[in-house]
């Protein structure tokens, strides 16, 4: 409940409570505050017990947490049955990664392709991304465009 106040805050607050209630009244409050919290967390326990009850018995594992979107996606992904597991080891970014690095630098990644180059073709089947520059005759004029003018 508390995790995001420090030692300082909480040194702070406490001497800000004993300077609004004085030192007297201090510990009534407290026991109030204490009993108040108390109360609630006991209407909200049968509160969700009542729903419970309410749902039926198949709802019986019903947790109140899931109702949090992010523990409710985390639960899903963590779930054996959808085999995401599987799905997240086999796939090795690395790897991929040194293959598009490979093709873009015209390189051979598999020494298998490179003797099945022969039998494809003189460029291996692979697509060349070099950029080349287009050769075109000298009195060859780019085409016209009369809406982009």
């Amino acid at each position: 409940m508390f995790n995001d106040i420090g030692p300082l805050e909480l040194v702070t607050l406490i001497v800000l409570a004993v300077l609004v209630f004085g030192p007297d009244k201090l510990p009534k409050v407290i026991q109030d505050v204490t009993r108040t919290i108390r109360k609630i967390r006991e209407f909200s326990e049968s509160a969700k017990n009542d729903i419970r009850q309410e749902l039926g018995p198949e709802f019986k594992d019903f947790e109140f947490e899931d109702l949090n979107p992010k523990t409710f996606i985390r639960k899903q992904l963590d779930n054996e049955d959808l085999g995401l597991k599987e799905i997240r080891n086999g796939f090795d970014l690395k790897k991929e990664m040194a293959e598009v690095t490979d093709a873009v630098h015209s390189r051979d990644s598999d020494p298998s392709s490179a003797s099945s180059a022969g039998s494809t073709g003189s460029s291996g089947g692979r697509i060349d991304m070099t950029k080349k520059p287009e050769t075109s005759a000298p009195d060859d004029r780019p085409p016209f465009d009369a809406d982009a003018t």
